[in-house]
């Protein structure tokens, strides 16, 4: 068979594939269609939701008699349990050689793994969270990030990563935040676009995730119900899949669980079909989130059986069921052979499945799955870029008195909960979080410096002493005392709060740790209170998966810093700041609110969402998205004109300048929003529709220039089409959402504008 077409690279993949499919029975091409995920737990706590009762009948099946159909993919071979890499990759090398050996074709299976926040392995560096990523603000970054998780992937014999998270916030109670990059569409498509680029570059296929809707959930819990309309998905869910997709390259696309006015997206060809594939072009695989197929049988109940479940998902567009074999094992072959569903479904997934892994290299007949070269998934350089990615992500959220930098030889009490827990630095899909949890007797694999450590090594003239003072959520007050007694000996206190990641209830944050508030978690807001009485200025340092509400403490704390979960080298970042080594650039990706209820609320909020006299509450947030400040400063001048005038079809540079006005080096993040006056439609207020990063030494200034296409003001109309329409725009050039420094005021004329795919999604900048 090793003359076949199919097997000869210097033909087209999909003749390739074509020839291919015409060879396989039904169970070889079904077999395509689905992963296993051996060594899966099927009692206690798993890592995807039910996962004890989905699993259950997944193993009925043999190995070595499945293999003999072939097998679409190989789930987490490196995520499930803890295994030395190198032996990882060996394992992983004789698995794809007995898959290979044990079918008639010799394809080898898809190996996949989780990817969110680093290489969810034993051992490989975990990064900062997607939310860390939208602080940062620096696509260029995040795409290096991307290139270099993919590198590490691809070294162990993995062809697909399970990430980025394209989910935009939108109640910040809901657990899942930190796997998201903020709440605005335009900062999670351009820092998800640029992930993307990075894993997609290093041979790794990207996965979009959760396809589509899945933040939205009535709340804020996890896999509830969708109740968005039209212009919610059009111009806010929508956006930062279509641009990965169009400007990235992702070649695979997550279906989410959730369902949509009563229609479960892994069972909306709409969506998974007529708008990706027909409208968007897109030319990749669907996969279903773990146990999603399932789940419209189990959960959702619009099936009634397995096979039911299979035929719903398959013919709106899912092509491979993840993690493991159910509903398209025997139910799909049953159903197929007794006409229930259409053998062409079935040839539809499968040609997708295969023509992935021609382009992977997997259909040639001299493909060897060994591993080439050394393996070190937490390299020097892996921990540098962390590190950097860490340090451009930390928020100083205000420092009213500048209590902050500290001084290098001060006595400083550090207090709280987060202070010394190496986990506090991780989200819940970094690997010690997310696995090593069932298996303490396991150590981290790597090393994880606390804000305690790294604040004692960073100042080591400094007088450092520690009290924990409760625990993240326990509601014991018993440490309260120790901890008020050590700041009240110090001239400082540094109280280090917030989340411990975990899944489905086993964390403050995380997957399943949804929250219906957002006060501070346990007694953690009762700690601060007592550390307030004792008149020693209180340096806050958040460590959280999502913003909590602060507005209780404004114009009480010496100054606050925001970390969300900013990984292995977190530690020594967060203090790089306190102690003034690093100047602080990061940027809020999501506001933090004042109160902790009046939610959900994020920026992206017409006029009736804001304050007003019609409501006695205010959701004003305490610290507005896109806020950050610096241990210098800086000016802004307006260099072009402030009224302007350009076609709907048109385009207008908008540019400042930047000067820093201070002592020392520092970077400020230039932000461009639009507000659009009048329209047929309610509009945002304000939306972010560009940004850039300019990195100043004192005195120096840099002009930046926006190029504002027309397309960016672009939006859903009643008729639900996306059109431009001519009128008066304002276009506001600023520090946050709230802090705007210039304004131009833009008209565009000509005709109404109907948008199809090629619209511009970016607003490209330039500095000088």
């Amino acid at each position: 068979m090793t003359s076949a077409p199919w097997r000869d690279p210097a033909l087209p993949a999909a003749t390739r594939v074509d020839d291919l499919l015409t060879r396989m029975t039904l169970e070889e091409k079904t077999a395509q269609l689905y992963g296993v995920w051996v060594g899966a737990a099927t009692d206690g706590d798993g890592v995807a939701p039910l996962q004890r009762e989905m699993t259950a009948g997944s193993f009925d099946y043999e190995w070595s008699e499945l293999i003999t159909f072939g097998l679409g993919q190989l789930t987490r071979s490196f995520g499930t349990a803890p295994v030395d890499p190198a032996l990882g990759a060996r394992a992983l090398a004789r698995a794809q050689r007995r898959i290979t050996a044990a079918g008639r074709f010799g394809i080898p299976a898809i190996a996949h793994e989780e990817c969110l926040a680093g290489f969810t392995a034993w051992q490989a560096t975990a990064y900062p969270v997607p939310l860390a990523w939208g602080a940062a603000f620096d696509p260029p970054l995040v795409e290096e990030l991307g290139r270099r998780i993919g590198e590490d992937l691809r070294s162990v014999g993995v062809h697909q990563g399970l990430a980025p998270v394209l989910d935009v916030v939108r109640d910040p109670r809901w657990g899942r935040v930190e796997e998201t990059i903020g709440e605005d569409p335009y900062l999670v498509g351009t820092i998800g676009s640029a992930y993307v680029r990075g894993l997609e570059s290093a041979g790794v296929i990207a996965t979009l995730k959760h396809f589509a809707g899945y933040a939205s959930s009535v709340g804020a819990r996890n896999l509830a119900p969708v109740r968005a309309g039209v212009r919610e998905y059009a111009d806010v869910t929508l956006p930062p899949f279509e641009m990965a997709l169009r400007e990235g390259g992702a070649r695979s696309v997550m279906a989410a669980y959730n369902e949509t006015d009563g229609v479960p997206a892994s069972a909306d060809p709409r969506l998974l079909t007529d708008l990706l594939r027909t409208e968007w072009d897109f030319d990749g695989t669907v996969v279903a989130d773990y146990f999603g197929i399932g789940f419209l049988q189990t959960l959702h109940r619009v099936a009634g059986t397995e096979a039911e479940a299979a035929r719903l998902a398959l013919t709106a567009g899912i092509d491979v069921e993840l993690p493991t074999l159910k509903c398209y094992g025997r139910p799909l072959v049953s159903a197929v052979r007794d006409g229930a569903i259409p053998e062409s479904l079935v040839d539809r997934a499968a040609r997708r499945v295969l023509l992935q892994k021609c382009e992977l290299g997997l259909l040639d007949a001299d493909w060897d799955p060994s591993p080439t070269g050394p393996i070190d998934l937490d390299s020097t350089a892996n921990r540098a870029l962390a590190r950097r990615l860490a340090e451009e992500s930390v928020v100083l959220l205000d420092n009213p008195n500048g209590a902050l930098p500290l001084a290098p030889d001060t006595r400083i009490a550090v207090v709280g909960p987060r202070a010394a827990d190496a986990l506090a630095m991780l989200g819940c899909y970094s690997f010690p979080s997310h696995v090593l949890t069932h298996h303490p007797e396991v150590d981290l694999g790597i090393a994880i410096p606390t804000v305690l450590d790294s604040l004692r090594t960073e100042l080591p003239d400094a007088k450092v002493t520690f009290a924990e003072g409760c625990d993240v959520s326990d509601p014991d007050t018993a440490g309260f005392e120790e901890a008020v007694a050590r700041a009240a000996e110090a001239d400082v206190c540094v109280a280090v709060l917030g989340d411990r990641a975990g899944l489905f209830g086993r964390g403050t944050s995380g997957e399943g740790c949804d929250v219906t508030d957002l006060d501070l978690p346990g007694v953690q807001s009762d700690l601060l209170d007592a550390l307030l009485t004792t008149g020693v200025p209180v340096v806050l340092v958040l460590l959280t998966g999502r913003p909590y509400a602060l507005g209780r403490w404004h114009g009480r704390l010496g100054a606050v810093v925001q970390a969300f979960f900013p990984g292995e080298e977190g530690g020594p970042a967060v203090a790089g700041v306190l102690s003034g080594r690093v100047n602080p650039s990061g940027r809020l990706p999501v506001s933090v609110p004042r109160i902790p209820g009046g939610q959900p609320w994020t920026y992206l909020q017409p006029p009736l969402g804001l304050a007003g006299e019609v409501s006695n509450l205010d959701p004003t947030p305490l610290y507005a998205f896109g806020h950050g400040g610096s241990y210098t400063a800086f000016a802004w001048d307006l260099a072009s004109p402030d009224t302007a005038e350009t076609g709907t079809d048109g385009s207008y540079d908008v540019t400042v300048t930047v000067r820093n006005t201070g002592d020392r080096a520092g970077t400020e993040v230039v932000q461009l929003y639009l507000h659009d006056p009048v329209a047929p439609v309610t509009r945002p207020d304000v939306r972010l529709i560009g940004y850039r990063r300019v990195e100043l030494a004192p005195g120096e200034s840099k002009r930046v220039t926006f190029h504002f296409h027309a397309d960016l003001s672009a939006f859903t109309d009643r008729e639900g089409a996306r059109v431009v329409e001519p009128g008066d725009l304002e276009l506001r050039v600023g520090a946050s959402s709230a802090e705007v420094r210039a304004v131009t005021r833009l008209r565009l004329t000509g005709p109404v504008r109907r948008l199809g795919a090629d619209r511009v999604l970016r607003c490209e900048t330039e500095v000088h």
